[in-house]
């Protein structure tokens, strides 16, 4: 099996599907990506309704950085650390952070067919929740989620939000808390919900005073795994269900067949309809009263992204001919992701950011700067035509 090598201040292709409320349940809403700029890359304004019953409905910004990296099954530890820091442009922060990760561990038969080890997600959740606090000086205490083994999750169910209290109701609360609580430090972004499954992985954040701010229910998590025999997760998805303020978000992470062959494109395209067909968020004794969707299309905003490998139709030397022009219009002519929308055989309706960056596959493992392969091929990689 491959093992990836990505930018990760590049590696980023999305879809954004919206939709409203007693109207056309595929009505689409387009997200652009800003290019090169990275703050324009991740960051979308996102701007939803709370559908309360309230005849008065509010408007809610919300700032979410969605991101994707194959990190080829490296350690989040030493030059990673640094990197993942560069990623997530806290300069300019986001609301919401979610990230999704490929390869987080090396894909061999053990770690494919074997149990799940929650050891490689916990480091990257523990490094994300350092980069994420310790950038605004808030100590990084111990981890504020509570692992659940038998699913290999963890997420956070928020009570009532204090702007639904009443003025007495929150200052007995920070009564409470001043009278039996010892100061430990506040963190900026609190852990919503994490799911890994084999190599890939998704990671949920958001600043811990919206999360006290806002109402957040049905914080649920699902897998598909359809790699090998077409039920082993070396390929396959994550994927978050959560509620705010009675807008209801899916974040999707895929990791897809690879491959340059002739119907490879096909084995992808099956992939991403088993993920639909099969991805679920059934309720639970715990749920509240607000109805959540069972399915990705039944959600509100929905983003899926990841190592999705849909490649080129075009050779090799001409791919890395457009490139080195910068030429990055005419590549798309020939992604192999965009013909396969354009001919219905997989995301129909679906939208895009415009894609104005180099192809982000695949980078030698010697130097992230130069493409594997080439002519005259480096001694010992394999040939790749660069793609998406």
């Amino acid at each position: 099996m491959d093992s990836e090598n990505h930018n990760p201040r590049r590696r980023f292709r999305k879809w954004f599907k919206g939709k409203h409320k007693r109207a056309d349940p595929y009505q689409l809403s387009q997200v652009s990506d800003g290019g090169e700029d990275e703050s324009e890359d991740y960051l979308d304004d996102i701007l939803f309704q709370s559908m309360e019953m309230d005849p008065c409905t509010s408007t809610i910004e919300l700032r979410v950085f969605v991101g994707t990296w194959n990190v080829a099954g490296r350690s989040p530890i030493g030059s990673l650390a640094v990197d993942l820091g560069e990623w997530l442009n806290l300069k300019d922060a986001a609301d919401m952070y979610v990230l999704g990760f490929q390869e987080i561990v090396p894909l061999k038969t053990r770690n494919v067919i074997g149990a799940e080890d929650p050891t490689e997600a916990r480091n990257w959740n523990v490094l994300i929740g350092k980069t994420l606090n310790n950038e605004y000086g808030c100590p990084w205490l111990t981890p504020i989620w509570h692992p659940i083994p038998s699913e290999n999750c963890h997420y956070v169910k928020n009570s009532e939000p204090e702007s639904r209290m009443s003025n007495n109701e929150t200052s007995m609360r920070e009564q409470s808390r001043s009278q039996h609580e010892k100061p430990k430090g506040v963190s900026k972004y609190k852990l919503m919900a994490s799911k890994k499954m084999v190599g890939v992985f998704i990671s949920v954040w958001m600043k811990s005073d919206l999360v006290s701010k806002y109402y957040i229910s049905n914080v649920k998590v699902c897998s598909v795994a359809c790699g090998i025999m077409g039920y082993l997760g070396n390929k396959g998805s994550v994927s978050v269900s959560m509620t705010i303020e009675g807008t209801s978000f899916c974040f999707v992470v895929a990791h897809l067949a690879s491959g340059e062959k002739k119907g490879d494109e096909g084995r992808r395209n099956h992939q991403v309809s088993e993920i639909f067909r099969r991805t679920s968020f059934p309720r639970s004794p715990a749920d509240d009263d607000i109805p959540h969707p069972l399915t990705i299309l039944g959600h509100d905003r929905i983003f899926w992204f990841g190592d999705l490998n849909y490649r080129l139709y075009l050779e090799d030397n001409s791919a890395r001919q457009l490139i080195k022009k910068l030429d990055w219009r005419a590549l798309q002519e020939f992604d192999q992701l965009c013909r396969e929308r354009e001919y219905g055989g997989v995301f129909q309706g679906w939208e895009e950011g415009a894609i104005e960056f180099a192809p982000t596959y695949k980078y030698s493992s010697s130097n992230c700067n130069r493409y594997s392969g080439g002519v005259p091929s480096r001694s010992g990689e394999k040939q790749r035509t660069p793609a998406w």
